[in-house]
């Protein structure tokens, strides 16, 4: 049992199949030489030879190591042992768990059989790296050697769409999404379709997304060799733009953002557009919003504007009236629905005067959230809308500075639109990612909302339209099922011990259960189907910059933003010339 190590063509020996446990096909334990050893997640492959048959190979994943004192018997002995007034020998074994049979036959590794450390093909074979067609880099192993993810489960081509889970601010749960992208539209995976290939991420902590295209001013020469070892370029994403939200009572629509201050654009909607496209449904974006009566209320006064509202001077008319702001809009539907002479033609004959009132609450306090959102004081003609299509690579639209409810406004219109646009072209090329933190918010396990029907939409009939959900949340047992399910990557970050025992994690091994409560940032547990062990990986310090502190300079490209280069005097909107503050 105790071989000295050995090399040869087929890897370094590093123990035999033990006899005193159970071997099975699926998991059999390890005895460790002398002068070897095996953590965790370390790739090793045993033989089986057979009668009149080609020899078995059996390669699998180190997913339990433990090491004892051989002739012990009290606990007390390890002192005598220690101490050398007690001989006994220390053993360490480790817990195989089968990722590959080649041929399959299903046999268990014969006892004493030797079993060595998988490199090089053997490596890419144990792990399935082999019969990936389209391998995406998503860091390195615990060997230190690259991993990677089947392109085929993310573009949508045998399934799609990416699950991440971790605890807030150490789990690296949008640095990994972030690399996972920049991995896909840099590795060469889509050959000549990266170049249509769009990204839409949604950054809603913090300014630390809006520097995607500037270089990371902590990049050393060790982090550069290994985006190398991945064949990756150490660079920041070369085309990104930038939305945000206008500032709160600024009628010339400044982007609301301190730290980047050049290649920014404001988003927003005009009250005409809000009309006509129907997006009052997504003020009311909280799940707890579908439960109540007054739906019925928002469906019908949402009908009733897109019927009955007209562009005007920038703001709309109905009926006779102008408004120029969303207050406006929303004072004069209240007015409309208290008055019992409206009441039923906005609202329908049959709504009591307590469901109105709930309907007229709610809309009301939605005034100081969306006012700066949607609009009647900026031009329309000015570029204003989030669109990939006629976007850069990647689209970061900047929510942090906006109010719980106008997130959810946010967010729930532009999927809408963007999922509208992609079911129209009816072609799966060119494909969309969108990047979503907080999934847990926007779909959660209990209640319905618009939000959640576009994003469940996304995560059933997504991967036909070329469409790519990567959700990223604290707590996946909160997420709606049917979005995780559909999720063929998971991954996972550093949890909280009460996450960890939930069921949505029992694709993790025990030992990696465990391991996920100490995990550092910047080691996540990917589960993809082509492989049947959780991949334990690090991926590498990002080479953009994660924040303003290490921005480095921007490529002069992204410094215009598509106001500056079509037209500057649409900055300001509804002023004449001589009111411009040049």
């Amino acid at each position: 049992m105790h071989d000295e190590a050995v090399v040869d063509e087929t890897g370094e020996a590093v123990g035999r199949v033990l006899g005193t446990a159970d071997a099975t096909p699926l998991q059999f334990w390890t005895a460790v030489a002398p002068g070897s050893y095996l953590q965790l997640d370390d790739v090793v492959v045993t033989k089986r030879e057979l009668p009149g048959r080609e020899p078995v190979t059996i390669a699998g994943v180190v997913t339990q190591v433990r090491a004892r004192h051989e002739g012990a018997q009290f606990d007390s002995d390890v002192f005598a042992i220690a101490d050398g007034t007690l001989p006994a020998l220390v053993q360490e074994a480790a817990e195989i768990t089968t990722t590959r049979i080649d041929p399959e036959l299903y046999v268990p590794p014969s006892p004493g059989a030797l079993v060595r450390r998988a490199t090089g093909d053997l490596r890419a074979a144990a792990l399935h790296f082999d019969r990936m067609e389209k391998r995406v880099p998503m860091g390195t192993g615990r060997d230190g050697l690259p991993a990677y993810l089947n392109a085929d489960f993310l573009d949508g081509s045998r399934g799609a769409h990416v699950s991440i889970s971790g605890i807030s601010g150490v789990a690296t749960k949008t640095s990994f999404a972030t690399f996972l992208l920049y991995s896909v539209f840099r590795s060469g995976v889509l050959g000549g379709d990266a170049i249509n290939a769009k990204a839409l991420i949604f950054n809603v902590k913090g300014e630390d997304l809006l520097f995607l295209d500037h270089p990371n001013a902590r990049l050393d020469d060790a982090t550069t060799a290994r985006y190398a070892e991945l064949g990756l370029p150490a660079t920041p994403f070369p085309d990104v733009r930038v939305y945000a939200p206008p500032r709160a009572k600024d009628s010339s629509g400044t982007p609301d953002v301190s730290s980047r201050l050049a290649g920014v654009d404001s988003f927003y909607w005009t009250l005409a557009e809000f009309c006509e496209s129907r997006l009052l449904p997504y003020v009311f974006a909280d799940a707890d919003d579908e439960r109540q009566q007054y739906t019925m209320v928002v469906h019908a006064v949402t009908a009733h504007l897109a019927r009955h509202a007209q562009p005007a001077d920038g703001g709309i008319g109905i009926d006779g009236t102008r408004l120029g702001s969303y207050p406006d809009l929303v004072d004069y539907v209240v007015a409309r629905l208290t008055d019992e002479e409206t009441r039923g033609t906005w609202a329908g004959s049959a709504v009591n005067t307590g469901t109105v009132n709930a309907f007229a609450r709610r809309l009301i306090a939605s005034k100081k959230d969306l006012a700066r959102l949607i609009r009647g004081d900026l031009a329309a003609r000015r570029p204003h809308a989030i669109n990939t299509a006629e976007s850069a690579q990647v689209t970061v639209v900047d929510l942090h500075n906006l109010p719980d409810r106008a997130q959810r406004f946010v967010v729930g219109v532009t999927l809408k639109a963007e999922f509208e646009r992609k079911e129209k072209a009816g072609s799966a090329k060119p494909l969309l990612f969108v990047v979503l933190d907080e999934l847990n918010k926007y779909a959660p396990r209990e209640g319905s909302s618009p939000i959640k029907e576009v994003l469940l939409d996304i995560a059933e009939r997504g991967r036909s339209l070329g469409v790519i959900l990567i959700g990223a949340q604290q707590t996946a047992s909160e997420v709606e099922r049917r979005i995780v399910t559909n999720s063929a990557i998971r991954v996972v970050g550093r949890l909280d011990p009460a996450e960890a025992s939930r069921p949505e994690y029992g694709f993790l091994p025990a030992a990696q259960r465990q391991r996920v409560l100490l995990a550092k940032p910047g080691t996540m547990f990917v589960s993809q189907p082509d492989i049947p062990v959780p991949l334990c990986v690090e991926f590498p310090f990002p080479a953009w910059a994660t924040r303003p502190s290490e921005a480095g300079q921007a490529p002069s490209a992204t410094l215009r933003s598509i106001v500056q280069s079509a037209d500057p005097f649409a900055v300001v909107g509804g002023r004449s010339e001589d009111e411009i503050p040049f």
